[in-house]
């Protein structure tokens, strides 16, 4: 792994929020905590960094434009991701979902051409490092409900809050 890793945090509406990124700006990992440990621990033991200092990620701009509204901004942040080749066209396909339009465990697995497959597209979520940027917040139990989410159900339930049409609270305020 190389050492040129950087981490960031920033405040949100929903908490601080660290990235790490490298020093091109691809995200590895990132998540609502102010802890760059926590975040770094996300990254699977054999892939993370070495080391990671303090610095300028350069997707600051991404987050800050995703929470004044404008929901497309994260998607051309770049990701990189270690795992499964499964697991890798599992968090391709997470960033394809749009957002305020939520699917499914049950839907996702079928998107992955495995309908039967949901605990492994349960799992695929659960592996996602770079939450937000690979908006696996976008799952949702097959019964509608929002199901669990690394950094927190509250947390999910407001980006989900936040991405439904008109940005209205609406069902997932109640959930």
């Amino acid at each position: 792994m190389t050492d040129d890793m950087l981490w960031e945090t920033m405040e949100t509406p929903d908490g601080p929020f660290t990235v790490l990124a490298d020093d091109e700006g691809t995200v590895l990992s990132a998540g609502w905590s102010s802890d760059p440990e926590v975040v770094i621990a996300r990254v699977r033991p054999a892939d993370r960094p070495d080391r990671a200092r303090a610095g300028v990620s350069g997707v600051a701009p991404a987050v800050r434009a995703y929470y004044d509204g404008d929901l497309a901004a994260i998607d051309e942040v770049r990701v990189r991701h270690f795992g499964t080749e499964l697991q890798r066209r599992g968090w391709a396909a997470l960033r394809q979902i749009p957002a305020g339009t939520p699917l499914t465990y049950t839907e996702f697995a079928a998107d992955l051409g495995s309908p039967s497959a949901v605990r492994a597209a349960a799992g695929i979520c659960a592996r996602n490092a770079p939450a937000l940027f690979v908006p696996c917040h976008r799952v949702l139990r097959s019964d509608g409900t929002l199901g669990g989410f690394a950094w927190g159900v509250e947390v999910k339930r407001a980006l989900l809050a936040r991405e439904s049409p008109g940005g209205a609270p609406g069902l997932f305020e109640l959930m």
